[in-house]
């Protein structure tokens, strides 16, 4: 019975609503880089469309395929993306892969809202579909550099 309480604490009704409604869901109609990121264990996909200008995020949109932990992640990044750095991306991502394995602190404003993801740390099968969607922004947002700095 603990196990069954457990999950019903895992998906708490604002995991819920969040995943009910992602920000910026769908694909972009010319991104600068599209990556798309499937996690084995799972079979999550998640496709992320962006544009960069000035060296911030532009414009966004994310196609996603995975749990309503994966869904809630990527509708907080949908949410707060715009207008961030390349090194803002990296820190969340990094900070969301430290705050779920090891235990580290929520990851800084603007994606502060992924505390909602702290019941998971538990749950080591989904961390990998809660970082698809900003392990395909920061790739996507390499991409782009990469491309610039070539031109």
């Amino acid at each position: 019975m603990s196990g069954e309480t457990d999950l019903i604490k895992l998906y708490s009704a604002r995991i819920l609503e969040l995943a009910a409604d992602i920000p910026r869901h769908g694909r972009l109609e010319s991104p600068d880089a599209t990556v798309k990121r499937r996690s084995p264990l799972c079979g999550s996909t998640v496709t992320v469309d962006i544009k960069v200008s000035d060296g911030r995020v532009s414009g966004y949109a994310a196609d996603v395929k995975a749990c309503a932990l994966g869904q809630a992640a990527a509708s907080i990044v949908g949410a707060n993306i715009i207008g961030c750095t390349q090194d803002q991306v990296i820190a969340a991502r990094d900070a969301l892969k430290s705050m779920l394995k090891q235990d580290g602190p929520v990851p800084d404003a603007p994606f502060d809202g992924l505390e909602v993801l702290l019941p998971a740390r538990d749950y080591k099968n989904r961390h990998e579909s809660i970082l698809l969607t900003l392990n395909a922004s920061v790739e996507a947002m390499a991409e782009i550099s990469a491309a610039s700095s070539c031109a």
